[in-house]
């Protein structure tokens, strides 16, 4: 009989992400509704903290890039990285554990040449601008963005990845490819406000195979901390489901949107998961319309 630390164990997918107490952001998101979706999460954290940071107070810490190396470790030696289909990262905290999750990749990939890594470059966004270090943005532009397969930025973050201000289609459009360029990632920009958007919408634009694809969905009155978070997080689920990236990207929008109706209705400011579960298992249809642009 095996002993317990020979046992093979299996994930679907390794999230290294923020980790908060009170409230939902980074993996404290994005981990239960993966779960919901019968996904099962290997969750690492990149920090520890009380609660999101729009709060007076906020304890706790960004973990020292040891302890995060150390248990991406464990998670190679418990053999998650041959079962796992997708790697995701989100907020880092720091260079150093930028740093960790780029060799953590590169080690995966080795293992496991199928392992698709998810980036989602958390820097910053239109209301707050940059709300990282500069050496975080740094590292992100220059080592983790052009390592990733999928890549989920916002407007902002996308226009800091082109190095310019992206406020039309054809601006978008042209950044896209540019960035498409660098390892042939496929890239769904959250967010988007373009010139030519209409009033009370917002657009998520799918670029994927030389084809950009717009959903619209309407914009809401509250914009709670951690909605790009959920968004990924259900993206990647659906993924791993088997979904197109289309598909998958239309799907989490219209349950963001359902999540972000109920706790509306609760007259809340953080999102509320546990009050949504059956959404977050079995998103409703329709609310949203596809356009595909002609490339260039």
């Amino acid at each position: 009989m095996s002993t317990p630390s020979r046992v093979r164990q299996a994930a679907d997918v390794i999230s290294i992400q923020s980790q908060v107490v009170h409230g939902h952001v980074g993996n404290s998101a994005a981990v239960l509704p993966m779960q919901m979706r019968g996904i099962t999460v290997a969750a690492v954290p990149t920090t520890l903290f009380s609660n999101t940071p729009h709060f007076d107070t906020m304890r706790g810490r960004v973990l020292d890039a040891e302890l995060v190396g150390d248990l991406l470790r464990g998670v190679e030696e418990r053999g998650l990285i041959e079962t796992s289909r997708y790697i995701v990262s989100g907020y880092l905290g720091s260079r150093a554990n930028g740093e960790v999750v780029m060799a953590f990749v590169e080690r995966a990939r080795r293992i496991n040449p199928n392992i698709v890594y998810i980036c989602d470059p958390v820097m910053g966004d239109s209301r707050l601008g940059i709300f990282v270090a500069e050496q975080v943005v740094e590292y992100l532009l220059e080592r983790l963005v052009p390592l990733a397969d999928v890549l989920t930025p916002n407007q902002f973050e996308v226009s800091l990845m082109a190095g310019r201000e992206l406020s039309n289609w054809r601006e978008l459009e042209v950044a896209l490819l540019e960035i498409q360029k660098r390892r042939e990632a496929r890239l769904v920009v959250t967010g988007c406000t373009l010139a030519d958007t209409p009033d009370g919408v917002l657009e998520n634009v799918v670029f994927d195979a030389g084809r950009c694809t717009r959903l619209t969905c309407p914009r809401l009155p509250i914009v709670p901390v951690g909605t790009g978070d959920l968004f990924t997080g259900l993206l990647t689920a659906n993924l791993v489901r088997g979904a197109a990236l289309v598909a998958a990207a239309r799907d989490a929008a219209n349950t963001l949107l359902a999540v972000l109706g109920q706790t509306i209705a609760d007259g809340e400011n953080e999102m509320r998961l546990a009050s949504v579960v059956e959404v977050l298992a079995a998103s409703p249809g329709g609310g949203l319309n596809d356009k595909v642009q002609p490339s260039l």
